[in-house]
C-alpha cells in the first residue's frame, strides 16, 4: 500500500437539504448538531479514532462554512481536503470528481454527511477492506445496509449470503442502504469528471455481475432527514 493508509473517505456534503429548511437556509445540512455535535463531526471522530487519516469531503450548499469549521482536520488528528461542487453533480458524479483528491490505490469509503450512526465500528470495514483485497473476484462495492425505517419501509436491495442484489430470491431479505459503503475505484471508471451521475445505476450493473457484497448493520442509524427526525435525536438518550 501507498500513503493512503489503511484507506481514504469521502464524506458527502453537497446536498441541499431542502427537506430540512428553514434549518438549512444559512447551514449546511451536515452541520447541523446533535448532542452539540455536528453530523459532520460524529463521522470524523470515529474516523480518527479507527485510524482512517486521510478524509475527502465534498460540499456545494455553503460550503465554505464547511471548511471554515473544520478546517484542515487537525483539530481531530486528521488530514482533511475538500471537493467543492459548483453545481450538485449527485453522489457518483461527486465521488467521481473527488476521485483525483481521493486517489484511492482500490478501495474506498464512502460516507453520507446527513446520516447519524453514533458507535459505527469502521474498525470492521478496515477488517473487510483486507477481505475483499483477498478475495478471488474483489467486488466493486460492498454496502452496508440497515432494517427499513418507518420513512423507507420498501426497503432498497436484497441481501443473502452476503451478496446484494435488486432482484428477490428465496431466503434473501430485503433492506434499507445505510448510505454507508466500501467502493472500487473502477466502479467509476467510465463516468466523465464533472457530469452529474447517480450511484445506484452503476450499483445494479455490477449487482448484476454479483460485484457487490454487504452486511446487515444492526446498531443506531438514522436517515436525519426532517427537522423533527433533528428534534427527536436530540431528545433520545441515544
Amino acid at each position: 500500500m501507498s500513503n493512503q493508509m489503511p484507506f481514504p473517505c469521502l464524506l458527502l456534503a453537497a446536498g441541499r437539504g431542502e427537506r430540512m429548511r428553514p434549518l438549512t437556509d444559512d447551514l449546511p445540512k451536515p452541520l447541523l448538531t446533535i448532542k452539540d455535535k455536528s453530523l459532520l463531526q460524529w463521522h470524523l471522530e470515529a474516523l480518527s479514532h479507527s485510524g482512517v487519516k486521510n478524509i475527502v469531503i465534498n460540499h456545494a450548499w455553503l460550503g465554505q462554512k464547511i471548511e471554515d469549521i473544520l478546517g484542515d482536520g487537525s483539530q481531530f488528528d486528521l488530514q482533511i481536503q475538500y471537493s467543492p461542487e459548483v453545481s450538485a453533480l449527485e453522489t457518483a458524479g461527486g465521488i467521481c470528481k473527488a476521485m483525483p483528491i481521493l486517489n484511492p490505490d482500490d478501495y474506498f469509503l464512502v460516507i453520507n454527511g446527513d446520516v447519524f450512526c453514533p458507535i459505527f465500528p469502521v474498525k470492521h470495514l478496515i477488517a473487510v477492506v483486507a477481505k475483499l483485497r483477498n478475495s478471488q473476484n474483489r467486488p466493486l462495492a460492498h454496502l452496508v445496509m440497515v432494517p427499513n425505517p418507518v420513512q423507507h419501509p420498501d426497503g432498497d436491495f436484497y441481501l443473502k449470503h452476503a451478496q446484494i442484489s435488486e432482484i428477490e430470491s428465496p431466503g434473501a431479505e430485503k433492506l434499507t442502504f445505510s448510505g454507508i459503503g466500501i467502493y472500487h475505484r473502477d466502479l467509476f471508471q467510465d463516468l466523465e469528471a464533472g457530469t452529474p451521475a447517480k450511484l445506484a445505476p452503476l450499483l445494479r450493473t455490477a449487482m448484476k455481475d454479483n460485484a457487490v457484497s454487504g452486511e446487515k448493520y444492526l446498531g443506531p442509524w438514522h436517515d436525519v432527514g426532517t427537522p423533527q427526525r433533528l428534534q427527536e435525536l436530540n431528545a433520545s438518550d441515544e
